[in-house]
Formats: structure tokens, sequence, C-alpha cells
């Protein structure tokens, strides 16, 4: 019996391509000398796309005619039209869960390394400053601080689980109300304006873009620190840049940009800006386990017709299976 054909747009983590290649025929596209050439070609007998990254839109779409499944590495699926392939009967998956922690540890990491300043504690160290004298106090402590979290999904959870270890007070915006102790707030700008932190972990897209904005920015006040370990469109970069040179924040901690890998060129110029180059899930365990889910979802969906682990688009196709 023919195996079934996936296509892998771009190149993807060591567990994706053993996974993948042990259960099904898989076209390399990144391989190939043109690749729309192979889409007109094999297009028909694509079944499943193994995606890291790569644009799905409409377009892409239908050029896969018999396509059942998108399977995506990450959390995020903003680069997938998820709404295009429910019209089209596609399900999309991602993979949640297995990175929770190290985006939680992430997030906690910029915290304290934005609020106390132990970067530019470090550079002083390297540059031999210490020698001279000691480095000088910090303005900014832990103590006392109320964290808002932006998005309270599972990451949001383990946030907060950390962030009450350091004694920090937890509140929270999210689309509902959940069943957790922590107060919520029905609009971000009222979490704004209640807490000192502000912790981004909601989805990107055209919905949440620039959702942190100049005044949002100004509500979180002078004292106020900004993390964002979830979309780099989700905060105006020009606002944060503005907000971080005129100290109407005090400083933030930033793991996604707006244009990756293109970083805003004011963030580079401010020492009040801690950044890192995307680095939340970036451990060799947990990427081999987002691989692995990848490839479940994949062996799941056309075993039984229903993925481990959907996105929210896709629920209602889950269950009609693969007719």
């Amino acid at each position: 019996m023919a195996r079934p054909t996936v296509l892998m747009p771009g190149p993807m983590n060591r567990s994706v391509l053993a996974g993948t290649a042990e259960h099904f025929e898989v076209i390399r596209l990144w391989e190939a000398d043109d690749p729309e050439a192979v889409l007109a070609e094999r297009g028909k007998d694509i079944v499943a796309v193994a995606n890291s990254g790569t644009t799905i839109d409409g377009a892409f779409l239908d050029k896969l005619p018999s396509l059942q499944i998108v399977a995506s590495f990450g959390v995020g699926y903003d680069k997938i039209d998820a709404a295009a392939a429910a019209e089209r009967g596609v399900v999309v998956t991602n993979t949640p869960g297995v990175l929770d922690d190290e985006v939680a540890d992430t997030a906690l990491g910029l915290l304290l390394m934005a609020a106390r300043q132990l970067p530019q504690a470090e550079r002083y160290l390297r540059e031999g400053k210490w020698k001279e004298r000691a480095y000088p106090l910090t303005p900014a402590t832990l103590k006392g601080r109320t964290m808002g979290i932006l998005g309270f999904g599972r990451i949001g959870e383990a946030i907060a689980h950390r962030a009450e270890a350091f004694g920090i007070s937890i509140a929270y915006h999210n689309r509902s109300q959940k069943d957790v102790a922590y107060r919520y707030y029905p609009s971000l700008l009222e979490l704004a304006r209640a807490v000192d932190i502000l912790v981004v972990v909601i989805p990107g897209g055209d919905e949440t873009r620039h959702l942190v904005n100049a005044e949002v920015l100004e509500a979180l006040g002078p004292d106020g620190i900004l993390v964002n370990v979830a979309r780099g469109t989700v905060v105006d970069e020009a606002a944060l840049v503005d907000a971080l040179r005129s100290r109407t924040i005090l400083s933030a901690g930033l793991d996604v940009f707006e244009h990756e890998p293109d970083v805003h060129p004011g963030l580079l110029e401010l020492d009040n800006a801690v950044l890192l180059p995307h680095v939340g899930s970036a451990t060799i365990p947990t990427r081999d386990a987002m691989g692995r889910l990848v490839v479940e979802n994949l062996v799941s969906w056309f075993a039984t017709g229903v993925p481990v682990t959907p996105v929210q688009e896709s629920r209602d196709l889950v269950g009609r299976g693969r007719g």
C-alpha cells in the first residue's frame, strides 16, 4: 500500500525528518531546483504538509487539491491561514504543551535581566570596569510587584506559577475569564494600569497586531517592565522604542520582534532593552519533542482521522475523519 505523501516546504527539526521518513513519502520542497514545477507535477498527490515557518495561505492551499492536514511546528500558527484551510476541509495542528516550561523559563529570565540590569552588569565585568569601581546600584527590584499576563493559556499559567515563587502578585487579561485565583481584568488597558510588569503570551495575527500600543505602555508607567515571548507583531515596536527612550516605561525584555530576524534599530541602541533572538523554546530536548508531536499529529490523522492537537479553527473538522 502506498504511503501518504507529505510536503515539507522548508527544513525542519531532526525528529520531524526522521519520523516523517519512517511513515510517509516526503517531498522536500526546499531541495528542489524548481519548487513550483514540483507543486504543479505532484500537487494532486500531496495529502499532508509538515510546516515550520512557511506562509501557507489560500493560494498555496489551492495548489494542493488533495490536502487533508497541515501539521505546524510551534504553538503559534499565524503564518498559516487556518480559516482558509477550514473552508477547504483541511485540518491544521500545532505543538502546544511540550514547550510551555521552556517559554515560561525564558519569560522569567527576561524579567530578571530587564529588572536588575543583569546583561549590563555582565558587560561591565567583561570590560574590566569592576576593577575600577563596583557596578552602580540598580533602581528596580521585583519585590512588591504585580505581573499582568496578556493571554492566559498554558504558557501564561506556567509563567504565573513561576512568578508567584518570586512573591509577585498575578493578574491577567484573556478573551474570557478563567477559573483561577488570579484577578481578571476585562480589558488590556485596565490590566496595564493595575500592574507594573506586563508579560505578552497571546498569538500573533491581524486581530492582535499592535495590541500593546503607546496608550498601553503609558498606562504601564515609569516603573513598568514589558516582557514579550509571544509574537513581535503584538507590540507596536516604534511606540515601544519611544516609551523606552522617554522612560515612559522602565525597561523591556524581548524574545520576539515585529520583522524577524530584523530588529528595530532603535531597540539595538537602547540599554534598557534586553533582546534575545527568539530562543524561547530553543533547547534540543524541547525542539525534538515538538518535532515528535508534528509526526504524531500526522500519524494519528491517517490512522484514525483524529489529530492529537488541532488548532481552534479546525475543531469542527475533527471527527469527520479523512473522508
